[in-house]
């Protein structure tokens, strides 16, 4: 018998289900997380998404997926692209929001106070991907310190499990189980240690979209929204990007839509409209993005 069918036997022998949201695994209980639902639609590049889901990609049964690392500036639309991939292959998502307080146990298995004063433990959205098959995306994952990369080494290898010290348990991955993470292209972050850096691969870097694009995820976004406030804010991005500013289209949605509510707010009075998208951008940016108005 393959290794990959020694793996699935183990699975069934090591975990049972008794309850949609609990598993028994090696005698031991553990809750697990509910995936996210979104409205994400993946508008950019064509290409970035291709490459995202190669790296998933299972070629021969001694092969494994990837686990590769979306790099990019903040409010490219990273998770969103991870969110669009997963959803492509018709799998579950768990999203995992890493901070510079993420422990070990937070990224594995959480034990708490039940209401009989017992303890019971449960599993995050990593180890809840991992147990169902699904995808878990570790959102701005270099925000995390080295003791918290560390207990994911031997998940992001050829051993693909975790093991849980506050529950004395070794949980492997699901063989359909998928991970990407995201980092933050800035400096309020940690530096990745060399022996989890290598097991990332690949890099997959998302630059700020073209202007039509830009069009595109604002009117997908912004249904409501005319086309004056659109190509205002487009134009406005735009020269932002040339000199190499961070104003993402994240923002540029912040400005539209503050943009429309104000003039919506003002209608009926003799009012300006790019007087008030100033006055957008000025509020969501501060007073010097208004070096990139014209």
């Amino acid at each position: 018998m393959n290794s990959k069918g020694n793996h699935n036997d183990e699975m069934k022998n090591s975990l049972s289900s008794d309850h949609e949201s609990r598993v028994t695994i090696q005698g031991v209980e553990i809750a697990l997380g509910f995936p996210d639902e979104f409205a994400f639609q993946w508008i950019g590049q064509k290409d970035v998404l291709d490459q995202l889901l190669a790296a998933w990609l299972v070629i021969d049964e001694s092969d494994i997926p990837l686990n590769p690392r979306l790099i990019g500036k903040p409010g490219v639309g990273k998770t969103t692209l991870a969110y669009a991939a997963a959803k492509k292959l018709n799998k579950p998502v768990y999203i995992f929001q890493c901070t510079m307080d993420t422990r070990p146990e937070d990224l594995l298995i959480t034990p708490v106070i039940d209401s009989s004063g017992g303890i019971r433990y449960v599993a995050s959205a990593l180890v809840t991907a991992m147990i169902r098959g699904a995808v878990c995306i570790l959102d701005e994952a270099n925000r995390m310190s080295e003791k918290s990369w560390a207990s994911l080494a031997p998940l992001l290898d050829t051993r693909r499990y975790i093991e849980s010290i506050v529950a004395g348990l070794k949980v492997r991955a699901h063989p359909d189980f998928r991970i990407c993470v995201t980092m933050n292209d800035d400096a309020s972050t940690y530096e990745i240690p060399e022996y989890i850096h290598s097991r990332l691969q690949p890099q997959i870097y998302l630059d700020f979209p073209e202007a039509e694009e830009e069009r595109r995820i604002l009117r997908e976004n912004l249904p409501f929204v005319d086309e004056h406030i659109m190509n205002y804010v487009v134009n406005f991005l735009q020269r932002a990007h040339a000199k190499n500013e961070n104003y993402t289209i994240r923002d540029g949605i912040n400005i539209a839509r503050y943009a429309a509510k104000r003039i919506k707010s003002l209608e009926g009075n003799m009012i300006n409209p790019d007087n008030l998208l100033r006055e957008a951008i000025s509020m969501t940016l501060g007073e010097e993005a208004l070096g990139h108005v014209i």
